[in-house]
């Protein structure tokens, strides 16, 4: 769950110079009260009371219908493509630093490798992707650690200045960051797509978002800190500069670690999206929206291979472009998502009272209110910024929420017209 939700703190570093150190540090604080958290609570309750695979697609359909549910499933497996494609290109970014002629095919060729290799490991199960997970973390989090205890030795500055860019315009410094903060603090709910193959999911599942989501925002919030306390440089701060920052903290040895580090925890990441995500087109293929054939599983290792293998190919074409623009156009996908999903909690609260709750969200009507309207709430204001900052993502975000409908209405006239078929030939 760690390796899906956070990795470890790299790919915020935009943030600091778009946003300014002081709202950056900011946001790594209180968008979890707004957005991990809540999503969050509707998890551990809802995995508790559906363990079943497919997880929010699930609990979508079951509390809205199958237009809605659909809409779920499909909005989060198209953001997948968005999002394994940023890791790759993030993974390539970080290996560049290493060798400067990594550019254009050659930057795309790294991370197909990568992406053929993350698909090899899904395809041998969930053990192998959790084993393989554990590893790459503690590996992380060793020179993270370090920079940590470094950097606030060598505090000089005043991390949260100045709070915002000066001579910028406000739209542009608050809609950016937060949805990058929003991306960075995405994901909550995905382990709930795997809860079958989870021993235990009613017990396993709280316990572990009860540790994930304060160790997800100490590993953001902590190595900022002191990164910027120890060298107060936050216009130099660009994709990728963790690992210049722990040279110029701990000296080269930090740093090439901390290099090694991004690029691992860029593979974790990847690794844990292809598990979530890749069981969402098997959940919709088992109830009749996408082909059956993609709910075959392996002869070996039962996992849904043909799926896995469609999502690498798509990921490995999105890695043609830059972090930036998926990043943009996937935020659209993964609010939209996560609305329903938080939604879902209250309908089903109203709908099915009888389901066994092994974990209920805290504070009984207030506390629903709270993990279903601060979400909505931050959903609008990231959307309404985005018009202002990001031109990108308002050209293709919303086509990108369209591709729902259309392949929903495609879906049903084809059932349709097999269901005639089938009439008139008996």
């Amino acid at each position: 769950m760690f390796s899906y939700t956070t990795g470890g703190p790299f790919g915020l570093e935009a943030m600091v110079t778009t946003s300014g150190p002081g709202m950056t540090l900011l946001y790594l604080l209180l968008i979890p009260f707004f957005w991990c958290i809540p999503v969050s609570l509707v998890s551990a309750e809802l995995t508790t009371a559906m363990p079943v695979e497919g997880g929010f697609y699930r609990w979508s359909r079951a509390a809205f219908g199958d237009f809605w549910g659909f809409l779920a499933g499909w909005w989060n497996w198209s953001a997948s493509f968005l999002l394994g494609g940023s890791y790759a290109v993030l993974f390539s970014d970080y290996l560049s630093s290493y060798f400067p002629g990594i550019v254009g095919w050659k930057h795309w060729l790294a991370s197909f490798i990568l992406i053929a290799l993350i698909a090899w490991i899904n395809i041998r199960g969930i053990q192998m992707v959790g084993k393989a997970a554990t590893v790459f973390e503690v590996f992380v989090f060793i020179p993270v650690i370090a920079m940590i205890v470094l950097g606030l030795a060598k505090w000089h500055h005043n991390p949260f200045v100045p709070f915002v860019p000066p001579k910028q315009p406000f739209p542009t410094v608050f809609g950016v960051g937060l949805a990058l903060g929003i991306w960075l603090y995405s994901g909550y709910e995905q382990l709930s797509t795997v809860a079958e193959e989870v021993e235990n999911p009613q017990r396993t599942y709280p316990r572990a978002l009860a540790l994930v989501v304060p160790l997800s925002v100490a590993t953001y919030f902590l190595p900022t800190l002191a990164a910027l306390a120890a060298l107060g440089n936050w216009q130099q701060w660009k994709d990728g500069y963790f690992p210049i920052a722990a040279q110029l903290i701990g000296g080269p040895w930090l740093g090439n670690l901390m290099t090694i580090a991004a690029m691992v925890g860029t593979v974790a990441l990847l690794n844990s999206t292809v598990l979530t995500t890749t069981r969402m087109p098997y959940a919709l293929a088992e109830d009749g929206y996408l082909p059956p054939f993609l709910t075959r599983k392996h002869p070996r290792y039962g996992t849904p291979w043909i799926a896995i293998l469609i999502s690498a190919a798509i990921y490995a074409s999105l890695a043609l472009h830059t972090l930036g623009q998926l990043i943009s156009i996937y935020v659209w996908l993964r609010a939209a998502t996560t609305v329903l999903t938080v939604l879902s909690a209250w309908a089903l609260r109203r709908k099915r009272p009888d389901l066994p709750r092994a974990f209920r969200i805290p504070g009984g009507r207030l506390g629903l209110a709270y993990v279903v309207a601060l979400p909505i709430v931050m959903t609008c204001i990231v959307i309404y910024t985005l018009r202002y900052s990001d031109p990108i993502s308002l050209r293709w975000g919303p086509w990108a929420l369209a591709t729902g409908p259309v392949v929903y209405f495609v879906v049903k006239w084809f059932a349709k017209r097999a269901a005639l078929r089938n009439a008139n030939a008996r």
